[in-house]
């Protein structure tokens, strides 16, 4: 069977692409605005070991969550340097974060002190179920700010 093309093969590829494009483009923008009716939306910034400002950080969320409703404020909590042991599995705050994220409160570590931490300890860490890891911290920051996320460093 003959297929008759009315456009070059570059047309069709051009269009593919913009399309994943399209696709991929709407998966990230959507990613980080998961509750639409969200009155607030903030993201949490943790980059200290410190057990106190660990606790700190997820008593923000909780008592934002608190405040507000689950569905009327939206919170990540973006960790990065030493504060990415807030995200590991064996942290003592594994169960205050499945709680969080039971309420809609999103976790992620930066993948760059990952890799870092990763060469340091020669094992990759584990982290908790409820942990996302990507890119750089700061650029996740970054992307959600300008998403309109006020940013706080509890």
């Amino acid at each position: 069977m003959h297929v008759s093309r009315k456009y070059p093969a570059w047309v069709y590829l051009t269009n593919i692409a913009a399309l994943l494009g399209i696709a991929l483009f709407a998966t990230v923008a959507g990613a980080a605005d998961e509750k639409p009716f969200a009155e607030h939306k903030v993201v949490l910034q943790i980059s200290d070991n410190d057990p106190s400002k660990q606790t700190l950080v997820l008593n923000v969320a909780n008592n934002m969550i608190k405040h507000y409703g689950s569905d009327k404020v939206d919170v990540e909590i973006v960790a990065f340097g030493p504060g990415v042991r807030l995200m590991f599995d064996d942290n003592v705050n594994k169960g205050r974060i499945s709680g969080l994220d039971s309420n809609g409160v999103r976790f992620y570590a930066c993948g760059n002190t990952l890799k870092k931490m990763t060469k340091a300890l020669g094992k990759e860490p584990v982290l908790n179920p409820h942990a996302k890891h990507g890119g750089g911290g700061i650029v996740r920051i970054l992307e959600l700010t300008s998403q309109g996320y006020t940013l706080v460093k509890p």
